[in-house]
């Protein structure tokens, strides 16, 4: 025998909204990555351009005698290759430091709201910061083609960032 009742089943009342994951950010593109290098190169400019000037004024003095002898072409190439030793620690340590920090950026890509992370997003260590910096030479070496893959790569990571395992977030 029928009653005619149709029994459905209807879904329990949602008392708490569904959570969805908050949408990943953004990546940090090719001209915005420019931009901040080019703001890291005017502070490391400014910082590193004066102590090489002092430290190669004695030695670019003797380069107008005409007396030169051994010991100053020596003491010469020295100044030079520590001048240029200056630059490429200055540069690694203002990279590495800043973007292993709770900054997570150098200046110019904090300035431009841009984080560097692993490729879970979290904070870089001192060591890939470090692996990240010396890959850039790499990059560098190849044409700067190892930068110019950050425009078309699906990440925009370029080939220093795909060695290191990090990614450039935009905020």
């Amino acid at each position: 025998m029928s009653t005619g009742l149709v029994l459905t089943a209807s879904p329990p009342p949602a008392s708490f909204p569904a959570i969805m994951p908050a949408p990943p950010l953004p990546y940090g593109g090719f001209w915005i990555r420019v931009a901040a290098s080019l703001v890291d190169d005017v502070i490391r400019s400014a910082v590193l351009l004066p102590v090489c000037l002092l430290l190669l004024l004695p030695a670019f003095r003797t380069v107008g005698q005409h007396d030169w002898e051994e010991k100053d072409l020596a003491l010469f190439l020295a100044t030079l290759f520590l001048a240029a030793a200056l630059v490429v620690v200055g540069a690694w340590l203002y990279e590495a430091l800043l973007t292993s920090s709770s900054w997570q950026a150098t200046v110019g890509k904090r300035l431009l709201s841009l984080k560097v992370t692993d490729l879970e997003g979290n904070r870089i260590s001192f060591a890939r910061a470090t692996g990240r910096f010396f890959a850039k030479i790499l990059s560098r070496m190849i044409w700067h083609i190892g930068f110019i893959m950050v425009a078309f790569t699906q990440r925009k990571q370029g080939l220093h960032d795909l060695l290191a395992g990090t990614l450039v977030r935009k905020e």
